[in-house]
């Protein structure tokens, strides 16, 4: 073997689970087929789930420290929803997909892990062993087990053959960074009777400290081919539209068209072969959920493929992330059509779809719609299927970040094992016995006892035995 994992895309998914690796001592390369990393910005939003998953890291604050990004909303089909600190413990972050690239670039570099660039899979070949992926430069690399986060449009996919199903693209919108005058900084959604509609979400600010915004623009006419430019003058055309005179184009860093295309694959794992990212799922880019979803999938297969690397995985869980993770990425899908309907995003004016967003908009202002909405969008809705019947309301779901004294559970997790919460010291013995990859602790803090996997799951919850848990998630005791 050349390496025990290669991940086939430096992008944010891929990035991730480079990380997950080196926190776990599994050997990994990562490549990608372009010649540097991109400098557009994508997604432009970080959700709640996400920014947890990157506190258990311990790379949160060093990724804010990078710049200015601003607390922002998240929002359903254009209808604000509030951070709630009671639900959520961080608010999303105005964080651009090209800023989380450069940060953990010099991350993975900073600790020996450098992209391979210019690397173009050509070749993939597995067998009980091995896969083994050849290269157009003629290079060839053997591994355990690969990953494929190399996006919506993943070679790997096709290599494998891979069932891509879903919905092709009908339309397209525009999506663009720019620098605005006149813009309301409070301004996110906004459409006019015509069916044109504009969309704005902050960026940070340029080395001037200007405020940049995403911009997307839609509505009649407006849905041209993919391959052709978008212009300034069409921009300023789409701003007239929407906002009249008020609004006025400063500055374009990039536009590109973006389609409505919906497809997931069927299958998350193929062998020795995993998909991840927009390599599993792509929809249209509402609430950067595709970016979202493919870190969470990366944290999601991380400690199971190390486990499988270091020997102690239990039968099937490799198999956990395809049913964990399928059903989360279909979530995406359908909450991202409804989002597309409700908004009108061909700009068809038709009654019955803006009776509907008036319904909409009407339930949604109620708090225990809000709370659920969120949830859903934050990625704090996601409860994994777990086995066991009558579970824990906890189990299944992101752990909450308890006070155990000294340290908080978020900081327990950036060891990256599993952690067993034990208050009243009565599980030691059992502990001890997989104590090479579980940490006890919370002796003594006022919780209940439970089971935390490494990426930040629980588990198991209760006053019953934890050593089935125990076995279940991490394998044969030592």
């Amino acid at each position: 073997m050349d390496t025990d994992v290669l991940i086939v895309g430096a992008g944010p998914t891929g990035m991730t689970l480079a990380n997950e690796f080196l926190m776990t001592g599994v050997s990994t390369v990562l490549v990608d087929k372009l010649p540097q990393r991109s400098d557009l910005s994508k997604a432009g939003g970080v959700q709640s789930r996400t920014l947890e998953g990157l506190d258990q890291r311990g790379l949160l604050e060093p990724l804010l420290a990078t710049g200015d990004h601003p607390v922002t909303t998240g929002h359903f089909a254009g209808v604000p929803l509030p951070h709630d600190p009671d639900r959520h413990r961080l608010p999303w972050r105005a964080v651009p997909q090209v800023v989380i690239e450069g940060f953990f670039e010099q991350h993975l570099a900073a600790r020996g892990l450098h992209a391979r660039r210019n690397h173009e899979l050509v070749g993939l070949v597995q067998d009980d062993d091995q896969v083994t992926a050849t290269f157009a430069n003629g290079a060839t690399v053997r591994s355990r087990y690969l990953v494929a986060a190399d996006g919506a449009h993943s070679t790997v996919r096709s290599l494998l053959r891979a069932a891509f199903p879903g919905q092709p693209g009908t339309l397209t919108i525009i999506a663009a960074d720019v620098r605005l005058e006149g813009a309301d900084p409070s301004t996110s959604h906004t459409w006019n009777e015509d069916g044109h509609w504009a969309a704005l979400f902050p960026l940070g600010t340029d080395p001037q400290g200007r405020p940049l915004r995403r911009l997307v623009l839609g509505g009649p006419g407006r849905s041209l081919p993919r391959e052709i430019p978008v212009t300034k003058d069409e921009i300023r055309h789409g701003l007239s539209t929407v906002f009249g005179s008020r609004v006025q184009l400063s500055e374009l860093r990039y536009a590109r068209r973006i389609t409505n295309a919906s497809r997931q694959v069927e299958h998350y794992r193929h062998g020795r072969v995993f998909l991840a990212g927009d390599a599993a799922h792509v929809h249209l880019p509402l609430g950067a959920q595709g970016m979202n979803t493919g870190i969470q999938d990366a944290f999601n297969l991380g400690w199971k493929l190390a486990a499988a690397v270091h020997g102690w995985a239990p039968e099937n869980l490799l198999d956990t992330y395809h049913a964990e993770r399928h059903p989360a990425g279909a979530a995406a899908l359908r909450n991202v059509r409804a989002q597309s309907l409700l908004m009108d995003w061909a700009g068809t004016r038709d009654p019955e779809v803006l009776a509907a967003r008036e319904t909409f908009r009407a339930l949604a202002q109620l708090p225990d719609v809000q709370n659920h909405l969120a949830d859903l969008m934050s990625g704090m809705a996601i409860r994994y299927p777990m086995p066991g019947t009558g579970l824990h309301p906890l189990v299944g779901r992101p752990a909450p970040d308890l006070d155990l004294g000294p340290v908080r559970v978020h900081e327990l997790l950036r060891s990256g094992r599993g952690i067993l919460l034990d208050p009243a010291d009565t599980h030691a013995k059992v502990a001890d016995s997989w104590s090479d990859r579980v940490d006890r602790a919370g002796q003594g803090a006022d919780t209940e006892p439970m089971l935390i996997r490494p990426d930040g799951y629980v588990c198991w919850a209760g006053t019953d035995n934890p050593e089935p848990a125990l076995a279940h998630w991490f394998g044969e005791p030592r």
